[in-house]
């Protein structure tokens, strides 16, 4: 009888979103992806790849408090991390007029993609859970923002050669841009 419920409990979980799902590991290929900026274009992960190092962060939600502290401070790093050579690009769970608020109250100089239904994150292995919406005031005026799916925190660096060379699953969002820095002015390929 314990075998039967066993059997029948591993049958249940295994139809829960993210059940089984395996995150890439440093040096495995990166999952491409393409996915709608904020910019109304789409962005396509292979026209980066082999050129620059690509940073790849997850973040929960547009306009929280930790997401836009981590958002900031690429913004602040971006000089610095393109002279490493360095692409980065911010994806969540929000749509499109969400994010493009997002950048416009925080000035960001990067791109920011809508991943609402959470197929880019479960590609990386990153935790999803239910969406949800916010409101905030941007230059006088109440918005309300919606994420289809909230994202875990992590972010992911691909290496020239497609793979993964770096990846953090216990980002502190105030100094993610200065670790990721850091890692690449150390980084030798070998």
């Amino acid at each position: 009888m314990k075998t039967s419920y066993a059997a029948f409990a591993i049958l249940i979980f295994a139809f829960l979103p993210g059940f089984g799902q395996q995150s890439v590991k440093v040096g495995d290929k990166a999952p491409e992806f393409k996915a709608p900026a904020d910019d109304g274009s789409t962005w396509n992960l292979d026209k980066f790849l082999g050129k620059d190092y690509i940073v790849v962060y997850f973040y929960p939600a547009a306009m929280s408090g930790g997401c836009t502290k981590e958002a900031c401070a690429y913004r602040d790093q971006r000089e610095n991390l393109r002279a490493a050579g360095v692409e980065v690009v911010g994806i969540s769970g929000d749509n499109i007029e969400g994010l493009k608020l997002f950048k416009r109250a925080e000035n960001l100089n990067f791109p920011l993609l809508s991943d609402v239904d959470g197929k880019i994150a479960e590609a990386y292995g990153v935790p999803i859970s239910e969406g949800g919406s916010m409101v905030r005031t941007i230059d006088g005026t109440e918005h309300e923002l919606l994420r289809g799916v909230t994202e875990k925190r992590w972010t992911f660096i691909i290496g020239k050669d497609g793979k993964i060379i770096y990846k953090n699953d216990s980002v502190n969002p105030e100094k993610d841009s200065m670790e990721v820095l850091a890692f690449i002015k150390n980084y030798n390929p070998g």
